[in-house]
C-alpha cells in the first residue's frame, strides 16, 4: 500500500528485491492503492526481473472500491468486478494473477452473482483462486456455504486486520476461517505502527511518521487508539523485546504469525531498512510464557455474554436432562 504513495518506484523495487531474496513469496496489492500506482510499480518490477525470480511470487490484488466517479464503478457486481480485474491486469502488465480478493462485502449485490463471476474468472484463466477481505464471520460463512450449494469455487483466504491491539476477530471471524479451512492473511499486524514503539504515552506524535504527519489518521488515530489498554500492550511488547534482545516490531509480528489460522502476515514498510528489520520476525517464535503475557495484556475483557466468562460457561455446561 506504500508503493507510489510513501515509497517511490526505485524504493519499491528495492523492497521487492530484498523480500524475494529473503525467501518471501506473497506480494499483496489492490487497485485502490495509490490510485493504481502500486499495481503499475509491481507490474514493471515483474517485467524487469528474470522469470526464475518472479515465478516464486504469489501475486494477489483486490477489487471492490471505486476507481473513478462513474456511479457503477464500485461493488461486487459482475459489471464492476470484470472491469476492475481487467484494469488491474492491464496495470500489472499480466494476463493472470494468483489470488484475487474482494476488498469488502457488498450488501447491494446478490452474493450468488459475485460468486458466479469469481468462478468465471477462474475458468477463464484470469485468476487461480479468490479470497475475501474485511468480511465478518457471518458474511464469510454465508459465502462458503453458498459457493458449495452453487457448485462453484469457494474462497481460500480471508484478509482481516489483526494485531495485539485488534483482537476482536478472535470472537467469530477466526473460528469461521478455521471451520472453512481457509488461510488468513492479517493486515496491519503492527497496529499502524503503534506496536513498533514509535509512539509514546502523553507525547503526541510528530515528524515523518504516519501519525506525525496526521495524528487523526483513520482508525489508528492517536486519540482514538491511545487507550490505557494500548499502552499496557506496548509495555508488554517492550518487555519481551528487551528480554529477547530484539525489536518490538519483531515481537508483535511473531505473535501474529503464530496465531491459529494465520498463513502469511502482510508487512507494509516505507523503506527497505524497515522491511529488513520486520523480516527478522520470521525467525522468532515466542515461548508459551511470553505469549501468555502478551495475551493477558491485550485481553479485550469481553462482557459476560456471549464472549465473556458467562457466555463460555453457558455454551460449555453439561445440559444433561433429568
Amino acid at each position: 500500500m506504500t508503493f507510489g504513495v510513501e515509497t517511490d518506484e526505485a524504493g519499491s523495487h528495492e523492497q521487492l528485491d530484498r523480500f524475494v531474496e529473503a525467501g518471501g513469496t506473497l506480494v499483496d496489492t489492490a487497485d485502490v492503492y495509490g490510485g493504481g500506482q502500486s499495481e503499475e510499480i509491481i507490474g514493471r518490477w515483474f517485467v524487469s526481473r528474470p522469470a526464475d525470480v518472479t515465478e516464486r511470487v504469489v501475486l494477489a490484488t483486490k477489487g471492490r472500491f471505486a476507481m473513478g466517479n462513474e456511479p457503477n464503478s464500485l461493488g461486487l457486481s459482475t459489471r464492476h468486478l470484470t472491469r476492475a480485474l481487467d484494469a488491474s491486469l492491464t496495470r500489472l502488465g499480466l494476463d493472470h494473477v494468483d489470488l484475487y480478493q474482494v476488498h469488502a462485502f457488498d450488501p447491494w449485490t446478490p452474493l450468488d452473482e459475485t460468486l458466479r463471476t469469481l468462478d468465471g474468472f477462474i475458468r477463464a484463466g484470469k485468476i487461480s483462486y479468490y479470497g475475501l477481505s474485511n468480511f465478518t464471520g457471518w458474511q464469510l460463512t454465508k459465502t462458503v456455504h453458498l459457493a458449495n450449494a452453487l457448485g462453484v469455487a469457494s474462497p481460500v483466504t480471508l484478509q482481516p486486520q489483526y494485531s495485539l491491539i485488534v483482537r476482536e476477530i478472535e470472537w467469530e471471524i477466526v473460528p469461521a476461517v478455521l471451520d472453512a479451512g481457509m488461510g488468513m492473511l492479517p493486515w496491519s499486524p503492527l497496529g499502524g505502527g503503534w506496536l513498533s514503539g514509535k509512539y509514546k504515552r502523553d507525547e503526541r506524535p510528530t515528524g515523518s511518521t504516519r501519525l506525525g504527519e496526521d495524528p487523526e489518521r483513520g482508525m489508528e488515530a492517536y486519540d482514538r487508539r491511545g487507550t490505557e489498554r494500548t499502552w499496557n500492550v506496548i509495555d508488554a511488547v517492550q518487555k519481551v523485546a528487551e528480554d529477547r534482545g530484539v525489536s518490538m516490531a519483531e515481537v508483535a509480528l511473531a505473535w501474529v504469525t503464530d496465531r491459529p489460522g494465520v498463513t502469511s502476515t502482510i508487512l507494509g514498510a516505507r523503506t527497505t531498512e524497515q522491511l529488513a528489520a520486520n523480516l527478522r520476525a520470521a525467525d522468532l517464535h515466542l515461548s508459551a510464557e511470553e505469549t501468555a503475557m502478551l495475551d493477558q495484556a491485550s485481553d479485550l475483557h469481553a462482557t459476560d455474554y456471549p464472549y465473556g466468562e458467562m457466555g463460555v460457561a453457558q455454551r460449555d455446561r453439561n445440559l444433561a436432562s433429568t
